[in-house]
């Protein structure tokens, strides 16, 4: 498979909240680049592990996993050196702390305002001069000792924005990634994908039940993407290294709740550098998201970030990605600051 195309399939590599273990990691193809009318199948196993970190939330919350990841890739070689590939996968993900969740999702509770309510309710009471005062002395008591059982239920209560959790194991659950990808030239593609995950019991926040997220991506190289500082290459080529992309999101819960969702503008850079070829991509733009009504939240504009590295040996990819996002909202349930998403891993091809 000839760099170019290399250099494209690897721009493939950056949903947020699922992605899919072939595609995040280059594997598509298991050799060179079809010619029109050909046909290749290319099995694909992938083993992540990996851990996200919401540091902009109370608590700190955070979830691992290891992910086993089974599946394969059909593609069709088409005219002008495009082509046309449906890529499955599914598998284990043992989970320890919080599942995987979609981007932005809150837990927004009305205990402040019921609690704001009794208190003014509580002040009104005390306004009225038709009680003498030892049933005042009474009843203040008897409120005091309601406030104090509904604190007590308050704190016991686990709420998505201060969380407690532990980060011991918790279950097995199922995962899985579906995506058809037309690229009609070696500097285009477009893909429709779908990564449904399969809650396998209830736990804490966690329902069981099928996650849904569907997305829809485009993605156009400026440049031949040949850019390679083992065979000379300098600084100046970086920009045939340079590529754009749009990626857009939708996220349900378990519970069929509508997450909301999110659209990625991005510019990227993306390069190969020592004799195994080692790639480098990095990319990063403004992240449009609009929260799902549940949460009570105006839309809003993040930063949106991925760096990921990957060393072919032999048949097998090995990877390390590091995706980040800042937001500059401070609201009921969401913070400001960052959010984390970091793993580490092989793909094999067959």
């Amino acid at each position: 498979m000839s760099r170019s195309r290399l250099a494209l399939l690897a721009l493939l590599l950056s949903p947020f909240a699922s992605i899919s273990p072939a595609e995040a990691h280059g594997s598509h193809g298991g050799g060179e680049s079809l010619e029109a009318g050909e046909f290749d199948f290319t099995p694909i196993i992938t083993i992540e592990g990996h851990g996200g970190f919401d540091t902009n939330l109370e608590g700190d919350p955070k979830h691992y996993a290891i992910d086993g990841m089974f599946g394969g890739v059909f593609e069709w070689g088409l005219a002008n050196g495009g082509s046309f590939a449906i890529e499955a996968a599914i598998g284990p993900a043992l989970v320890w702390g919080e599942a995987e969740h979609f981007y932005g999702k809150v837990h927004v509770d009305d205990h402040d305002d019921d609690h704001e309510e009794e208190h003014d309710d509580h002040d009104h009471e005390e306004d009225h001069g038709d009680h003498d005062h030892e049933d005042d002395h009474d009843d203040r008591e008897d409120d005091h000792d309601d406030h104090e059982d509904d604190h007590d239920d308050h704190e016991g209560h686990d709420h998505g924005h201060d969380h407690s959790h532990d980060t011991d194991f918790k279950r097995t659950d199922i995962k899985g990634f579906l995506q058809a990808r037309y690229a009609p030239n070696d500097r285009l593609s477009f893909e429709l994908s779908w990564n449904p995950y399969y809650v396998t019991k209830d736990q804490g926040e966690d329902i069981q039940g099928l996650k849904n997220e569907l997305g829809a991506k485009a993605i156009w190289a400026l440049g031949d993407g040949d850019v390679n500082f083992a065979l000379g290459d300098g600084i100046e080529d970086l920009v045939n290294g340079v590529y754009l992309s749009v990626d857009h999101r939708q996220g349900w819960e378990s519970d069929g709740m509508y997450v909301g969702n999110y659209t990625d503008p991005r510019v990227g850079l993306g390069f190969t550098f020592g004799g195994d070829e080692i790639s480098l991509m990095i990319e990063a733009g403004p992240r449009f998201y609009v929260p799902g009504s549940y949460a009570g939240l105006d839309s809003r504009t993040d930063y949106a970030g991925e760096i990921e590295l990957s060393v072919p040996v032999g048949d097998a990819t090995l990877f390390l990605h590091w995706q980040h996002v800042y937001s500059w909202e401070d609201a009921s349930g969401w913070g400001e600051g960052w959010q984390h998403h970091v793993g580490t891993g092989v793909t094999f091809t067959f």
